[in-house]
C-alpha cells in the first residue's frame, strides 16, 4: 500500500468515527440520555442536555 493509500484509508477511518459520534450524541440527544465520557482523566457524565 503506498503512502498515498495509507492516508486516503486514514482519512476515511476519521470520516467514519466523527460520523458515529454526531450519530451517538443525536441518539443521546433523542432518547434524553446520558453519555460517560473521560474528561481531563476524570468520568464525566454529561445529560444530553449539555451535549452539543
Amino acid at each position: 500500500m503506498s503512502e498515498f493509500e495509507i492516508r486516503q484509508l486514514q482519512e476515511r477511518i476519521d470520516a467514519g468515527v466523527l460520523l458515529a459520534q454526531k450519530r451517538l450524541i443525536e441518539k443521546t440527544k433523542r432518547e434524553n440520555g446520558y453519555l460517560v465520557v473521560m474528561h481531563d482523566g476524570k468520568i464525566v457524565h454529561l445529560s444530553a442536555d449539555e451535549l452539543k
